[in-house]
C-alpha cells in the first residue's frame, strides 16, 4: 500500500509541475512530464485497487482452489501436526492427537496408508466355565474406507496395563487385534485359549487386482521372537513419551506378540490387499474381575456394539446384574441402570470411535 501512495505523490507532483511550469520555448522536459505523468498515477490507483479490494479476495479464491488439492498430496500427519501447532503450539503431546485421530504412528511405514473402518459391528458374549472363569467371546468386524495394502495379521496379547493403554498408538502394522488379560495368573493358560480359537475370514484383493473372499478360518499363528518385537512396537526402539524406551526382557512374562499369514487362507492366490476383516476369538478371564470391554484399534465407524451375558451364569453362580458404560463421543444408550442379562440390548452407536474409545461391560451381584 505504501508504494502505491507513493506512486500516487509522485504523480501529482508530475502533473503539478506540468500545470505551473509553462517554458517560453520548447522544453525537451516538459514535453516528458506532460506524457509521464499518467502513467505513475494509473500504476498507484491499479495498486491501491489491488491491496484494497482484490487482494483478500484473490488469496481467498486460489486458497480455496489450489489448499484442497495441495492438502490431498501431502502426510495426513504432517497436515495434522500443522494444524495443532497452530491451535495449540508447538509440544510433542500433540503427537498423541495424531495417533488417536489417525492411529498408530500416522502412516505406518509397513502398511503404506491409513486403516480407517467406515463400517464397524462389534459382539461381545460371555460363557461361563465355572463360578470363578469364563470365556469372553469377541466377533469384530472391519469394512475398510481404503484397500489395506498387507497380508500379515498381528495379535497382541498383554497382561500389563500400560502396554495395554500404549500398543495401539504404538504398533508399526497396518491390522492387529489387541487381547488383554487383567489377571497375570491368566495369561498364559488364556493366551493359548486365544490361540486355539481365533477365526479369521477376509474379503481381499490378490495379485491381479481381483477381489475375492474366504470363510472363517484358522491360521495358525507364528509368535514373534522376542528380539524382533522392537520391528512392531515403537517403544521397545526409541523412547515413546511418557514410557521412554522400554526393554522386551522386561515384559517376557506379560506380553506376546504373534503373526498370521493372511496368504494362508486364500485359497493359492496370494494376499495383496485387504478389503473387510472379520475377527472371532475367545480369552480365558475371571469373573471376579466384574467387567469387559472392547476398544477401538484403528479410526472405526461403529455402527452396534451387541451383548450376550445370558450364558455367564452356571451352577452354583449367583444372579448377576449388567451395565453398559460407553467411552465413545456419542451413543444411543439407555439412561444407565442395572439390567438382567436377558434386558441387555444392543447399543447403537452410529459414530466415529477412535482408537481408546470403546465400550465397558460390568455385572455385579444381584441387589436383593
Amino acid at each position: 500500500m505504501a508504494v502505491a501512495i507513493l506512486l500516487i505523490v509522485v504523480a501529482a507532483a508530475d502533473l503539478t509541475a506540468v500545470l505551473l511550469w509553462q517554458p517560453t520555448s520548447r522544453s525537451l522536459l516538459h514535453d516528458t512530464l506532460v506524457v509521464l505523468w499518467p502513467l505513475p498515477a494509473l500504476a498507484g490507483f491499479l495498486l491501491a485497487a489491488y491491496e484494497l479490494f482484490l487482494h483478500k479476495r484473490l488469496v481467498a479464491e486460489i486458497g480455496r482452489i489450489s489448499g484442497p488439492g495441495i492438502v490431498r498430496h501431502l502426510l495426513p500427519s504432517e497436515v495434522l501436526r500443522t494444524f495443532l501447532s497452530t491451535v495449540y503450539g508447538a509440544d510433542q503431546a500433540n503427537d498423541d492427537v495424531v495417533a488417536g485421530v489417525l492411529g498408530g504412528e500416522g502412516v505406518r511405514p509397513h502398511g503404506g496408508d491409513l486403516t480407517i473402518s467406515t463400517g464397524t459391528t462389534v459382539k461381545l458374549r460371555l460363557q461361563g466355565i465355572d463360578t470363578k472363569t469364563y470365556h469372553l467371546m469377541t466377533t469384530q468386524r472391519y469394512q475398510f474406507r481404503r484397500d489395506v495394502p498387507t497380508d500379515r495379521f498381528v495379535i497382541f496379547a498383554t497382561s500389563n496395563a500400560t502396554l495395554r493403554d500404549t500398543i495401539s498408538a504404538a504398533c508399526r502394522y497396518p491390522l492387529f487385534e489387541l487381547y488383554f488379560i487383567p489377571d497375570p495368573s491368566l495369561f498364559l493358560e488364556s493366551v493359548d485359549d486365544l490361540l486355539d480359537s481365533t477365526k479369521i475370514d477376509i474379503d481381499y484383493l490378490d495379485h491381479e487386482d481381483q477381489p475375492r473372499s474366504v470363510q472363517p478360518s484358522q491360521i495358525p499363528p507364528v509368535e514373534v521372537r522376542f528380539d524382533q518385537w522392537a520391528n512392531y512396537l515403537r517403544f521397545f526402539r526409541q523412547p515413546m513419551a511418557p514410557l521412554g524406551k522400554l526393554s522386551p526382557h522386561d515384559h517376557l512374562g506379560d506380553l506376546r506378540i504373534f503373526e498370521c499369514d493372511l496368504n494362508g487362507i486364500a485359497d493359492d492366490h496370494v494376499v495383496r490387499a485387504i478389503r473387510r476383516l472379520t475377527i472371532s476369538s475367545r480369552t480365558l478371564q475371571r469373573t471376579n474381575d466384574g467387567f469387559c470391554y472392547w476398544q477401538s484399534p484403528y479410526p472405526s465407524f461403529v455402527d452396534t456394539i451387541s451383548f450376550d451375558a445370558t450364558q455367564l451364569a452356571v451352577d452354583q453362580s449367583p444372579r448377576h446384574e449388567f451395565r453398559v458404560m460407553p467411552f465413545t463421543f456419542k451413543s444411543a444408550t439407555a439412561a444407565a441402570q442395572w439390567l438382567e442379562a436377558t434386558d441387555l440390548v444392543d447399543l447403537d452407536v452410529r459414530s466415529w470411535l477412535l482408537p481408546g474409545h470403546g465400550v465397558a461391560l460390568l455385572w455385579r451381584e444381584a441387589m436383593g
